[in-house]
């Protein structure tokens, strides 16, 4: 675990010198150590995370290399099944020189070559050099949970764990992509592949790309994210679930000691706990804050007493806002304005001082269909079978009927279909919004990014489809890239079994009826662990790590930063008089702004942070 970088340059040597400035923007991903290698065409560097799994090892402080030197490895993340894959290549023949999880890869791409990736369980990105045919291989896990940045510039081809490492060579950009903008007014984050810097990339999750001297970048894809349905009996399902689910929490707690999982109200972080502590001593970690309804602190602490686990608290105050806000702003990179950052970065402050890898439950509502958007499509049902006839008079009713009026917007989503209400978990600004606010001349359509995904998906029902939208755009351009970068910014290694993609493979077989029953959500998980948590706990509806920003952003020292933001460098992108009527209302409790006013105030804060060019 840590971060690499690298540079692949069609003639002569990669200065050493650059590679280091490189390697130091992300010492936080490895303040420990780390190592650097260059030869002709090509310059790699990482910095090593001192983790029980990953540091502290032989081999931890160089390169991972095969036996005769001809392949070398820069890896990040972890390989959940590396021991079985380690004990099979050591049956033929192979010799392994260190412990490092990463060490599989080599051996395994000795055997198969890119086809060693459908035999990896993990989160992982790596960059792997051969030598011999002078082929640059690079590849990121399933679901994204690890990141993987490329910019390419006449000659060279550069790719980093983050993108403030690439910021340092002569060739970035620093430029805004201006669709890019667009896309971020509208999710709350720029989906993948495209990040908001123009000419930077993601490489996108299940892909991976080739790279040899004089030829272009070439691109696959070698694995994808699929639903198939099945009839078969309920106890199946659930216990199907339990015995993935278990093997996956101690695989990935099989070498580490001493053992963490962050614990929310929720039913998804407490089952992470529950399994985890059938393999020992547990610390759990929560986090919340002082204003009402916005803490699930309680509720974390029932959860705690009830697995008897050495439990952890932080409270996070309006002060430790405003002093982090830039810092947490930085480590990301892009601006993702999602307010829970707050709560999981001091949640692995917390962690952080007592172990240094965590359990985490993200992916869980995207795999068993948890969030409360997926309950619409059973809502808006009965109007969706009315006969056509009245559909004229229902418009009318719509438009007749006051803005903000109970009623008027479910009027105005039953008339549309999925394809056209539903983007994702988040949407922030509507297109007219957009147009509004900012002061671009032409806004592109937010629906070219989700309308390819929906054609895979038309013979599947309006859930199952959503979550094909949310795992292919939400998880890994919000949640994923959040709980990595939070993490490392605490130098803190954090895992996500949930999105182990057996347990996924699984889960994407449940019918619609194990998903959603009535207003209940996950109704499969929660059923198939009913009986190892509290009742509260496995009944208990998301709340998603809630943030008071909506009271935080009246506060007078916060509207006072926002209005010194807006007029600074970022604040063209914006047209002012509107952003500062919006919160003047806000302030006053006209209305709540506080997810479109927490949009804008990330991009000024990172625009200031990173000096980009207008």
């Amino acid at each position: 675990m840590g971060g690499f970088c690298g540079i692949f340059q069609e003639r002569g040597h990669v200065d050493k010198k650059v590679l280091t400035k490189m390697q130091e923007k992300m010492r936080h991903r490895g303040p420990k150590g780390g190592w650097s290698f260059t030869c002709e065409h090509l310059g790699l560097g990482f910095r090593a995370l001192k983790t029980s799994t990953t540091f502290g090892l032989p081999g931890a402080g160089r390169p991972l290399v095969n036996e005769d030197g001809s392949l070398l490895l820069a890896f990040n993340g972890r390989i959940y099944n590396h021991l079985s894959l380690r004990q099979a290549l050591a049956k033929k023949g192979h010799r392994f020189s260190t412990r490092s999880e990463g060490e599989v890869i080599i051996h395994l791409y000795e055997e198969e070559g890119t086809e060693c990736l459908q035999h990896l369980r993990g989160m992982f990105a790596f960059a792997l050099w051969d030598k011999k045919k002078q082929l640059l291989f690079g590849a990121r896990d399933r679901f994204g949970q690890k990141p993987f940045y490329y910019m390419e510039a006449p000659g060279n081809l550069a790719f980093a764990s983050e993108i403030k490492a690439l910021a340092t060579l002569p060739f970035f950009p620093g430029e805004v992509a201006e669709n890019a903008f667009t896309d971020y007014l509208t999710f709350q984050y720029v989906p993948e592949p495209r990040t908001m810097f123009r000419n930077v990339f993601c490489l996108p999750p299940a892909h991976y790309f080739l790279k040899r001297p004089g030829q272009p970048l070439k691109m696959g894809r070698y694995w994808q994210i699929k639903f198939s349905p099945e009839r078969r009996p309920e106890e199946y399902f659930l216990e199907g679930i339990r015995e993935r689910l278990r093997e996956t929490v101690h695989l990935c707690l099989a070498e580490t000691a001493p053992r963490g999982a962050f614990l929310s109200g929720g039913v998804d972080s407490a089952i992470i706990a529950a399994l985890a502590g059938e393999m020992g001593p547990l610390s759990t970690f929560s986090v919340g804050y002082n204003e009402e309804n916005y803490s699930e602190l309680q509720e974390a602490r029932e959860t705690a007493a009830y697995l008897s686990t050495d439990h952890h608290e932080y409270i996070i105050t309006p002060r430790d806002f405003i002093k982090y806000l830039p810092r947490l702003v930085w480590q990301f990179d892009e601006p993702v304005a999602d307010p829970a950052a707050i709560s999981l970065y001091f949640a692995a402050r917390l962690a952080r001082q007592g172990v240094a890898t965590v359990l985490s439950g993200e992916g869980a509502d995207e795999v068993f269909a948890g969030y409360g958007i997926y309950r619409e499509p059973s809502a808006l049902a009965p109007l969706h079978r009315l006969p056509h006839c009245l559909q004229g008079p229902l418009l009318m009713l719509e438009k007749a009927l006051p803005a903000g009026l109970p009623g008027k917007n479910y009027l105005s989503r039953a008339r549309r279909p999925l394809e056209e209400r539903f983007l994702g978990n988040a949407y922030i600004f509507s297109a007219a919004e957009v147009s509004e606010i900012a002061t671009l001349k032409n806004n592109v359509s937010p629906h070219r990014v989700t309308v390819p995904l929906y054609r895979q998906t038309k013979h599947l029902d309006d859930v199952t489809r959503m979550q094909h939208i949310d795992l292919n755009t939400w998880l890994p351009g919000d949640i994923l890239i959040k709980a990595d970068k939070m993490s490392m910014a605490n130098s803190l290694e954090l895992s996500s079994p949930y999105l182990d993609h057996r347990l996924f493979e699984f889960a994407a077989t449940l019918p619609l009826a194990y998903k959603i029953r009535g207003k209940t959500t996950k109704w499969a998980l929660r059923e198939a662990f009913k009986d190892f948590l509290p009742a509260a706990a496995a009944k208990r509806p998301k709340r998603g790590f809630p943030v008071p920003t909506r009271e935080w952003i009246k506060l007078r020292g916060f509207r006072l930063l926002f209005r010194d933001l807006l007029a600074g460098k970022g604040g063209h992108w914006f047209q002012k008089d509107r952003v500062n009527g919006l919160l003047q209302k806000h302030a006053a409790g006209h209305i709540d702004a506080s997810r479109k006013l927490w949009t804008i105030l990330i991009f000024l804060f990172w625009y200031e942070l990173f000096a980009l060019r207008s």
